[in-house]
C-alpha cells in the first residue's frame, strides 16, 4: 500500500473547504452531562476577576479569590475568536496494518491533515502532540493558517510507521499528559488513535481533558480486527514473532478478544461523556469526515 506523502496531505486542503469546526462547537455545548462545565464551548477566554455585581452569573464565581478577600468576585471572559484546536496523533508501529484501501498509520495522518485543514480555514488556530512508541512526543504549539498544518504534516510523514510492530501504551500515555499541561477550558481536542495501548494510565489522562475540554475520540479501526481471519493457514504477528494461525479455529477468540475492546472503548467515552467516532480503512476519509462534520451534532 502507498504511504501518504507531504503533496498529498497538502493537497486535502481542498477537501477541507466549506468545513468549519465552530458549528460543531455550538452543538456540542448543548449536550447533556455533568462533566460539561458551563465555560465549555462557548468561544471565551479568561481575562480577569472583578468584585461581583448584581446581575453576574453566580456560576462565574471564583471561589478561591471570594475565599480569600472576603467578597464575592467573579471572573470576566473575552471573546476568544481563535481559539485552538488540539489533535494528538497517536502514530505507533502497530499502526502498519491495513487489509482494505489503506494502513491504519495512512488513515491517521489523512484524517489529521483533513481535519488541520479544517481547523485553520475557519480561523482557528491548530495545535499538536504527536506520539512515537518510545520516543519523546513532539509538541507544535497553536498557529493559523499554513504556519499551524505544515510543520505537522511534514512530521506526520516523516513519522509514520515503515514496518510493522507491537502496540505500546508508553508513548500515547506521555503524549495523553503532556496534552493535559497544555489545553484550557474550551479547548476543542481530537484524539486520533486506534487506543491499542489503552490502559488505566490512559483512561485517567482522557478524563482529565474531557474534564475542561470538548474533546473527541476519533478511533482508526480496519475491518479484519472485528471479523478475524478468513479460512485458511497464515503467519501473523510482527517480524521476530510470527506464528501460524488457522483462521476458521481461531475467529471465536479473535472476535471475543476484539468484542472486549470495543465494550472498553465504548464504556471509557460513555463514562466520559465523548463522542467516539470510528474512522475505517475501507474508507475514503475525504468523503466520511466531511460527511461527519456537516452533522448538526457529532457523537458517533
Amino acid at each position: 500500500m502507498i504511504l501518504p506523502d507531504l503533496d498529498e496531505l497538502i493537497a486535502l486542503q481542498s477537501a477541507a473547504q466549506g468545513l468549519d469546526l465552530r458549528a460543531h462547537r455550538a452543538a456540542l455545548a448543548q449536550l447533556p452531562g455533568g462533566h460539561r462545565s458551563a465555560q465549555r464551548g462557548r468561544g471565551l477566554e479568561f481575562e480577569e476577576v472583578r468584585p461581583y455585581a448584581e446581575g453576574d452569573d453566580r456560576r462565574s464565581i471564583d471561589w478561591r479569590v471570594t475565599a480569600r478577600r472576603g467578597r464575592p468576585y467573579t471572573k470576566v471572559f473575552r471573546e476568544d475568536r481563535e481559539r485552538p484546536a488540539w489533535l494528538l496523533a497517536d502514530l505507533h508501529q502497530a499502526l502498519y496494518f491495513g487489509s482494505k484501501r489503506q494502513l491504519k498509520s495512512a488513515l491517521l495522518l489523512r484524517a489529521a491533515a483533513l481535519l488541520g485543514w479544517v481547523t485553520v480555514g475557519g480561523g482557528d488556530r491548530l495545535g499538536a502532540v504527536l506520539a512515537q512508541d518510545d520516543l519523546p512526543p513532539q509538541i507544535f504549539s497553536p498557529r493559523g493558517r499554513n504556519a499551524g498544518v505544515l510543520p505537522l504534516l511534514q512530521a506526520l510523514v516523516k513519522a509514520q510507521p515503515r514496518s510493522p510492530g507491537e502496540p505500546k501504551a508508553q508513548g500515547f500515555n506521555s503524549a495523553l499528559s503532556l496534552l493535559a499541561s497544555l489545553v484550557k477550558p474550551g479547548h476543542l481536542v481530537f484524539v486520533l488513535s486506534d487506543f491499542s495501548g489503552l490502559d488505566s494510565r490512559s483512561e485517567a489522562l482522557l478524563a482529565g481533558i474531557a474534564a475542561q475540554c470538548d474533546c473527541r475520540l476519533l478511533w482508526i479501526t480496519d475491518p479484519l480486527e472485528s471479523s478475524g481471519l478468513p479460512d485458511g493457514d497464515y503467519r501473523v504477528g510482527v517480524p521476530g514473532k510470527l506464528r501460524w494461525l488457522d483462521g476458521a479455529s481461531s475467529k471465536p477468540a479473535w472476535q471475543r478478544n476484539w468484542a472486549a475492546r470495543e465494550k472498553r472503548i465504548g464504556d471509557l467515552a460513555l463514562k466520559l461523556g465523548l463522542p467516539l467516532t470510528r474512522l475505517h480503512t475501507a474508507d475514503d476519509i475525504t468523503q466520511t469526515l466531511p460527511a461527519l462534520l456537516r452533522q448538526p451534532a457529532w457523537a458517533r
